[in-house]
């Protein structure tokens, strides 16, 4: 297979991920034309092309005017894998060591970030088919299993394995292999659990007890009247 063959192929099917991932879209022309998510990939293949030719200054540039253009951050040392999909993609970074598989869909804000400052792997690796939510980040050198969704503003610092849905800071496995692991909870991004909500409610649990003890207190001491009686060296002098 020659190279346009293969330019021609991956351009087809990075365009059918999006017309297959989003309801918006219409037709092949609007996809090429106006997402950004495809533009962002585009611009990174020539980045990594020039940076694994030892040209990385040029990868670079390559990657920074793609960032300019799309808001989408993606270092020219990263992998990524055929048929992903950047959806909206504003404010999406993806780091250097970061690998992405085949079929993966992200959505605007996600950030694929490294943990340590040491010139080794220190971004995420994603499998095939996983699904990253808006504002998710997953953070350091660890591995999202193939067909695992994270959910919308989780925070991820460990291992997440094969089809599970991963939810909350830090992101907990609730569901693994279509099984509940915690708590029941829809697939749906607007049901899944608040852990700021969460919480709120342990403080107002609390703060009821509080009240209770001190209304324990009020009565104790209303029922021991001596203990107000004042000191008869505070007594005025006209009483005397």
């Amino acid at each position: 297979m020659n190279r346009e063959h293969r330019v021609f192929t991956t351009l087809k099917r990075d365009i059918r991920a999006a017309l297959d991932r989003d309801p918006a879209a219409r037709n092949a022309l609007e996809v090429l034309v106006c997402y950004p998510g495809l533009h962002a990939l585009y611009f990174h293949r020539i980045a990594h092309w020039f940076w694994n030719g030892n040209l990385k200054t040029l990868g670079r540039f390559i990657s920074h005017v793609g960032r300019f253009v799309t808001g989408i951050e993606i270092h020219p040392g990263a992998s990524l894998g055929l048929g992903l999909f950047i959806d909206h993609g504003i404010g999406v970074v993806i780091g250097e060591t970061s690998e992405i598989g085949e079929d993966v869909t992200i959505y605007q804000g996600v950030t694929l970030g490294g943990t340590s400052l040491e010139k080794k792997k220190r971004h995420p690796t994603i499998g095939n088919g996983v699904v990253i939510g808006a504002g998710a980040t997953i953070l350091g050198p660890i591995k999202v299993g193939d067909n695992s969704r994270i959910g919308s503003g989780s925070v991820v610092v460990k291992e997440v394995p094969p089809n599970s849905l991963v939810v909350g800071v830090p992101g907990q496995v609730i569901y693994r292999d279509g099984k509940r692991v915690s708590q029941a909870v829809d697939l749906e991004m607007t049901d899944m659990p608040d852990p700021a909500q969460k919480a709120i409610r342990c403080v107002l649990e609390r703060l009821t007890e509080l009240e209770k003890e001190v209304d324990v207190l009020k009565r104790e001491l209303t029922s021991s009247p001596a203990h107000y009686a004042p000191s008869s060296r505070y007594h005025s002098p006209r009483n005397e």
